[in-house]
Parts: C-alpha cells; structure tokens; sequence
C-alpha cells in the first residue's frame, strides 16, 4: 500500500503543482477508490496539503507569479474557517460530506467555465473582501478535504478580475492557511491518518517541482481550459462513488 501512496502522491503533487489547487480536490476521490472512508481520506488529505502547498507557494514566490501583500488576506480568512473545519466533520455524515464536495465542484465549472482567462477590468483590491472569502471558504472547503482553490480561483478570475496566472498561484499560497488549521482542527477529533498522509505527502514534492515548472509554461488560455477538464473529471469521480457506492 505504500508504494501505492508514494505514486499517489506524485501524481498528486503535480495535479498541485500545475493547478495551484492543494491537492484533496483530486486525492479524495482517490482515496475513496482505494476504500477509504470519506473522513478518513480528508484527514489524509490535509496533510498532503500542507506539503504541496508550503512548497508550491515557495516556488511561485521565487517565479514571481505569486502577490503575498494582499493576497496573504485570503490566507488569514482561511486558517479562521478552517479551525472549524474539524467541528463540521464531526457533526456532518459522511454522505453529507460528499454531497457539499460534489456541489463545491459544480460552482466551480459553473463560474470558471464564464470567466476570461484574461479580464480587461481592473483587479478588485479590498482586503477586508478577501478576509471574509477567504474565512467561508476555509470553512466549507478544509471539512470536505480540499484546501479552498477549486474555489478561491474562480472568484478570483471570475468576481475580482485576476489573471489566471496570479490566481492559482494565489489559490495555493491560501491552501497553506487553510490546510494547516484543518490539520489542527482535524487532529483535535482524531481525523488524522499520519502514516499514510505523510507518505503521500512526501512523494508529492516531487511532483509540485515539475507541476509549477510547466504550469509557467502553458498558455493562460489553455491553462485555464485545463483547469475546467480537471474539474469534470473529478466531477464524474465523485458522482459516481455517490451514486454507485
């Protein structure tokens, strides 16, 4: 199985890398697949997060494409609602659980696919903004496994105006604050598989490297139209564990 985990990893890592997402908005399908609860796969899944996103933000930061002095404020909201993001696992079954995922993952195709890879319009700056956003999305996002970039990019491109570029660089840098306090949340009701996460945690560096390394590479356009096929694609992966079990 560990074996399994570390190719897992890799795979996500660079799924991370090249999407600016944390990498739960892949792996928990996955780990559901393998036969993984639900809340044990979140738990999993926000220890990977917390690797992917610490050291993706490192190299966007030094590519240039990631804007901490404002962006950092979605960050702040994030590690709020992700303290509770433990609360609502405890609370919440785990069918209820992968219902809100599946509705997370239709709001985003539903704004990204209307939203230009490029906007005419001037970026939207309001930090007290970015506060709140970044607070609901920790919230809703860190309880079903996800770090908040499935969502933050779209309200970035499609509400704020951002460039496709700067906001999945920005998305990721927001899944450090919201996965380490989902982590902590998390760990307080024993959610937390240490040994496998850490496994795929690990192994995903590797694929975060080459992830960001092409993503600076790509076309905004086809960037974007890449992240909308992801996006299906988990989208059919969670309906079907759903509807079929």
């Amino acid at each position: 199985m560990s074996i399994e985990l570390a190719i897992v990893g890799v795979f996500v890592g660079a799924i991370s890398g090249f999407f600016g997402v944390g990498g739960g908005t892949i792996l928990v399908p996955i780990l559901l697949y393998l036969g993984f609860d639900i809340k044990d796969a979140i738990g999993i899944s926000v220890v990977q997060m917390v690797f992917s996103s610490i050291f993706g933000s490192f190299l966007n930061f030094k590519k240039g494409s990631l804007k901490i002095s404002s962006t950092i404020f979605f960050g702040f909201g994030g590690f709020l609602g992700g303290l509770l993001s433990g609360y609502i696992v405890h609370i919440l079954s785990s069918k209820t659980l992968t219902f809100i995922l599946l509705g997370v993952v239709l709001f985003a195709i539903y704004r990204f696919f209307h939203a230009p890879a490029h906007s005419d319009e001037k970026e939207i700056e309001n930090r007290l903004l970015f506060l709140a956003i970044g607070v609901m999305i920790g919230i809703f996002a860190t309880s079903v496994g996800i770090g908040g970039a499935l969502l933050l990019t779209p309200i970035m491109v499609g509400f704020l105006h951002f460039n496709v570029k700067e906001a999945v660089s920005a998305a990721l840098f927001f899944v450090v604050f919201s996965s380490v306090a989902g982590l902590i949340s998390l760990s307080r009701y024993g959610y937390v598989d240490f040994g496998h996460g850490l496994v795929i945690g690990i192994a995903s560096l590797i694929g975060v490297y080459f992830g960001i390394h092409f993503a600076h590479k790509t076309d905004p356009k086809r960037h974007k139209n890449l992240i909308l096929i992801l996006n299906f694609i988990i989208l059919a992966l969670i309906a079907n564990k759903l509807f079929r079990g």
